[in-house]
Parts: C-alpha cells; sequence; structure tokens
C-alpha cells in the first residue's frame, strides 16, 4: 500500500511539471472590427461584452445610442463652459437673472422648479418631438469626405464624454472642498477668458 502512495504521490508531482494542454485559443471577432470608430491602438473596444451575440440591428442601435450621447455631452461641454465668460440677459424663473445663478454644479440648488420645469420641457420636446427641425443653412458639403465627417463625430463625441465627466469631477470636488486645487476659476488652461 505504501508502495502504491509513493508511485501516485511521483506520478502526481510529475505531472505537474508536464506541459499543459493548449486549448484553441478562440480569434473568432464579432464581425464589427471594420465598423467605423474602430481606431488604433485600441482596436474594437468592448471590455464588457455589450456586442457578444448581437446582431448588426442591435449594433446599429448601440452606434446611434453613442452619437446621441456624444452629441449631448459635446453641448454639456459648452454650457458648462460658456457661463465661465458669457450671461445670458433673461431670466431662468421670475426675478432670477441668469446673471445671478452660480456656474456648474452650484448651480443645481440655485434654480428653482419653475427654471428646472423649462429646461426638463426644452429637452423633452427636442428629443421627443424633434421640434428644432433639419435645417440646410450651415450644412458643409461633405462630397466624399461622409466617412470621415462621420469618424470625426464619433471620436469628437467620444472626447466629450470625457470632458463632461471631468468638468463634473472637478466641479464637484471644488464644490466639496473650494479651493482645493488652488486656482480661482474653474477653466484654468484658458486664462484670456477671463481678461488675464
Amino acid at each position: 500500500m505504501m508502495k502504491l502512495a509513493v508511485l501516485a504521490a511521483a506520478a502526481g508531482s510529475a505531472a505537474a511539471f508536464a506541459p499543459a494542454q493548449q486549448g484553441r485559443l478562440s480569434t473568432a471577432v464579432n464581425g464589427y472590427e471594420n465598423e467605423l470608430g474602430v481606431i488604433a491602438p485600441t482596436g474594437f473596444f468592448d471590455p464588457l461584452g455589450f456586442t457578444d451575440g448581437i446582431d448588426q440591428e442591435k449594433f446599429d442601435q448601440y452606434r446611434t445610442a453613442e452619437l446621441k450621447h456624444g452629441r449631448v455631452a459635446q453641448l454639456a461641454v459648452i454650457g458648462y463652459i460658456t457661463p465661465e465668460i458669457f450671461r445670458w440677459g433673461f431670466d431662468i424663473a421670475p426675478g432670477i437673472p441668469c446673471a445671478d445663478v452660480p456656474n456648474g454644479v452650484a448651480a443645481i440648488n440655485a434654480i428653482p422648479a419653475l427654471g428646472w420645469a423649462q429646461i426638463i420641457f426644452a429637452i423633452g420636446a427636442v428629443d421627443v418631438r424633434g421640434w428644432l427641425g433639419d435645417f440646410d443653412i450651415g450644412k458643409p458639403d461633405l462630397k466624399g469626405k461622409e466617412e470621415e465627417r462621420a469618424l470625426q463625430e464619433l471620436q469628437h463625441g467620444r472626447l466629450a464624454m470625457l470632458a463632461i465627466l471631468e468638468l463634473l469631477r472637478h466641479d464637484s470636488q471644488n464644490f466639496v472642498s473650494p479651493g482645493f486645487d488652488g486656482y480661482d476659476n474653474m477653466i484654468t488652461g484658458l486664462p484670456f477668458i477671463y481678461g488675464n
């Protein structure tokens, strides 16, 4: 019995150092590696596997959502920076001019319910009904450059999504701990906008 135990232990330890059977690594791809927006160095980037097992229609739905979120983020970045250099002349609510509303995260508590109702109604009207329409004025002539411009729009939207997240993070941290970064203004890389 002792010889059998020693033999089993020897075989087990020898097997530990034997080369492991290599399984075939799957190089199968989802078929989206050639889609617009797949750029170096990341290539097709889907770390959470949202595109695993989806069809082209679902992928197109995801891409449309990405474009929409990118456009909203671009507007959000402009809307976050604009009050640093310009104030509208109307009242956000009766008796509260836009000039009295603080910038950034601090504006959340300063805007009354009627002001929030106006903002939410305007966003909803544009999103649901598309009331702003499709204008011919200002559209560039893209003959032969449609794909290049579509890629640029995707890239700008992705950058804007990261930018608004950083603006919110920085401003929220400054709201909780004023002056944590030692700067008086939110936009520190463009001192000329403050007349410095």
